[in-house]
């Protein structure tokens, strides 16, 4: 299987930006193991800028663009050393691929960094790969890794797209406020119902919400590849996932 997962900042890192070691170390434990098994594997990581605020000890999420491209730069160095270190560990190389808008919506550049996971994959390199916050203005800007993650699996082929978030999937109702929300672990049809129980960004140092897992949803089951939402806290569910089995959220692709 081509699979695409992506890890958001929740999943990777403490509130207060600081990794996440534990995480972080089971979470490339499990993805070294699946590749292990024959599955080429992309990895989307969110977290250079929620990284730059642990090493800066920035308690705020900058707004400021010149600040937030400023520490995404330190962070995105935390983030590929940790990332290196912790995949050599089960003898995989990774290799940083760093996207903006123009990458993702100009034909041309889409396939300059097609071209170069196909590569990678020949050469038995796990791509890691996130948006480019140091540069990316407003013009450039892709906004969050959901949407980037479902440009991606589009581009390549993806057979599926799992997006590792701090929640367990799409409910019927905010589960934080309403104990009778009930987990949908299978979405057939994205309906003007499905899109109205999306809701903001739940995180300090993060960027999506349900809101963009709904669009990646859409983009990627258009070209018939799956999307699954589920809990980044036990990377161990990827096993289920590549078994079938029924995790969090799945939003089946449109066979053609």
């Amino acid at each position: 299987m081509r699979i695409v997962v992506k890890v958001g900042t929740s999943t990777i890192a403490y509130p207060t930006g600081n990794m996440n070691i534990r995480h972080m170390e089971n979470l490339c434990k499990v993805l070294s193991d699946i590749k292990n098994a024959g599955n080429e594997v992309i990895l989307v990581s969110s977290g250079a800028v929620g990284m730059g605020m642990g090493k800066l000890s920035l308690k705020k999420r900058p707004k400021l663009l010149s600040l937030k491209q400023a520490v995404a730069s330190v962070g995105q160095c935390e983030l590929m050393y940790t990332y290196d270190k912790l995949f050599s560990e089960h003898n995989h190389t990774v290799a940083q691929i760093l996207l903006t808008a123009d990458d993702v919506n100009n034909k041309e550049r889409c396939k300059n960094y097609t071209n170069t996971i196909n590569k990678l994959f020949e050469l038995g390199v796990l791509p890691i790969i996130n948006e480019n916050d140091t540069v990316a203005t407003s013009e450039l800007l892709i906004g969050d890794n959901d949407t980037l993650a479902a440009a991606v699996a589009k581009t390549v082929n993806a057979d599926i797209l799992i997006l590792l978030s701090d929640i367990d999937g799409l409910y019927t109702a905010d589960p934080s406020k309403n104990k009778k929300a009930k987990l949908i672990k299978e979405i057939k049809e994205i309906t003007p119902e499905i899109e109205a129980l999306a809701g903001g960004s739940g995180s300090n140092v993060g960027t999506g919400g349900m809101v963009t897992k709904i669009n990646a949803a859409k983009t990627v089951n258009a070209v018939g590849c799956d999307m699954i939402i589920a809990n980044g806290k036990t990377p161990e569910l990827l096993y289920d996932v590549i078994e079938g089995k029924s995790v969090g959220t799945r939003f089946v692709g449109v066979k053609k």
